[in-house]
């Protein structure tokens, strides 16, 4: 079996060693925004619409609520701080596609691909006019992505895409001696602050007369739907009409999706500001996000301040399926991404990561966010986005609310809506299942990007894995 060029030319380990010296466990984003307090719920609330969660597809539910009808009473609960999970420390790409890419969206719903890119587009059109109508400070730049083959296979799967680069066209765009091609996809990606917009959406929010608490968990949905619901929190409670729910990686509050998610873990890492020298030695003048091609990927983009973040590759999952702290202080996968990065960048050595950190990911079977409605109607909910949530949780809101609503629209008509994925199956056979995935796709990378049997098996039975 071969080698990656990622072992092939790793750096030294001193190298490795000065990159990750002072180097902060936190979150860069969290740690460069200034937040507002939301307070606490305490007592009791009416509301014809409860919203729980405060990350991007809560957020979004709100705004969307209160753009369709103003007078509604819009309450919005977070169990912790707005944007401190997934919307807070992600790598900060808002794509069109709400399938997780073509490849994923053409597999699954092939009749439905050319509407579903579509609405992928128009719904990242949607945002970018919410941040310019709004005056949202996001760091939003519309800039595209840029798909890097790092390995002689993935030059042929990049040859076929529009927006193809050979290598001396990518090396032009970006210098790096593991980039043999590219596809630059100019219209489909734009990078955005992921802490400034979440705390941007819940500036837009309140000021549509959203009301936002903080630090409120909530324990239990209560009503069958005959009547108003019940969000229970541990200090106090919402009496609804309706509720949607965006709790994303946690627990979910209804047992029929107890199953349908799993958290894995992803890792970042954040340099320290380029000098105007490292900028110029890799070129990135026209600032795209980038990923290489590998089922076990990297994501890379670069700052509005011209730092490098640097994520992906390791996707770890722990038994038990919880979402716990320690699991972000992972040194192995920090140093691993280190050791990656220089390889990729050989010119920036020398150059210090200021951040590293972690964050889980709501894995769903399909690779995209499900949805679906319980209590007679009453209560909705979208979960699963895999990691493609920054842009997909707008989509989401709509489909939540048109589902509320009761409203046959095109969302709600889509398969890809209607369809609910395949659950995983509870321990120990989830862990069995998913290291046995993770093992499999490393051996195709090592093998021209040839998938196993298993992985076929999987493809068939609608739960492949793929980049």
């Amino acid at each position: 079996m071969g080698t990656t060029v990622f072992e092939r030319r790793r750096p030294q380990d001193s190298v490795i060693d000065e990159s990750l010296r002072d180097t902060s466990f936190a979150v860069f984003w969290l740690d460069d925004v200034q937040r507002t307090e939301y307070p606490t719920l305490t007592g009791a609330i009416e509301a014809d619409l409860a919203i729980v969660g405060g990350g991007y597809a809560g957020l979004w539910t709100a705004i969307r609520a209160k753009e369709r009808d103003p007078d509604r009473r819009v309450v919005l609960v977070e169990a912790s701080r707005v944007a401190w999970a997934a919307s807070g420390r992600n790598g900060g790409f808002c794509e069109a596609s709400i399938t997780h890419g073509h490849e994923n969206g053409v597999n699954r719903w092939p009749d439905e691909i050319a509407q579903l890119e579509r609405l992928g587009l128009e719904n990242l059109d949607g945002i970018a006019d919410t941040v310019a109508r709004y005056g949202m400070d996001a760091e939003f730049e519309r800039t595209g992505q840029l798909a890097v083959a790092v390995e002689p296979h993935q030059v042929e799967w990049l040859r076929e895409e529009e927006g193809f680069l050979d290598q001396d066209a990518v090396q032009a765009e970006v210098h790096s001696p593991t980039f043999l091609a590219g596809a630059w996809e100019r219209d489909t990606t734009a990078l955005v602050h992921p802490a400034k917009l979440g705390l941007e959406l819940a500036r837009v929010a309140t000021d549509l007369g959203v009301e936002i608490y903080e630090h409120t968990l909530v324990q239990d949905i209560l009503g069958d739907g005959s009547g108003p619901i019940t969000v229970e929190a541990r200090d106090g409670r919402v009496v609804a009409d309706a509720v949607a729910l965006a709790t994303n990686v946690f627990p979910s509050l209804l047992k029929r999706n107890r199953l349908m998610t799993v958290p894995v873990y992803d890792y970042v890492l954040m340099t320290e500001p380029l000098s105007a020298e490292q900028l110029s030695s890799i070129g990135w003048r026209n600032r795209q996000g980038l990923a290489d091609s590998a089922n076990q990927f990297h994501y890379y983009r670069l700052t509005a301040d011209d730092r490098i973040l640097f994520g992906g590759y390791d996707a770890v999952y722990h038994y038990g399926g919880k979402v716990r702290p320690e699991y972000e202080d992972r040194m192995e996968s920090h140093r691993r991404l280190a050791s990656h990065f220089f390889t990729t960048f050989p010119q920036l050595e020398g150059l210090r990561f200021t951040h590293r950190w972690a964050g889980a990911i709501d894995s769903s079977s399909r690779f995209c966010a499900f949805f679906g409605t319980a209590r007679k109607g009453r209560v909705t909910y979208a979960t699963g986005f895999t990691g493609l949530g920054v842009g997909a949780a707008r989509f989401a809101a709509d489909v939540m609310l048109d589902k509320l609503a009761g409203e046959e629209t095109e969302r709600t008509a889509l398969q890809m809506v209607r369809q609910r994925p395949v659950p995983f199956p509870p321990e120990p056979a989830a862990a069995v299942g998913i290291n046995l995935v993770r093992a499999a796709m490393d051996r195709a990378d090592h093998n021209g990007g040839k998938r196993n049997l298993f992985l076929k098996t999987l493809d068939a039975l609608g739960m492949g894995f793929d980049s």
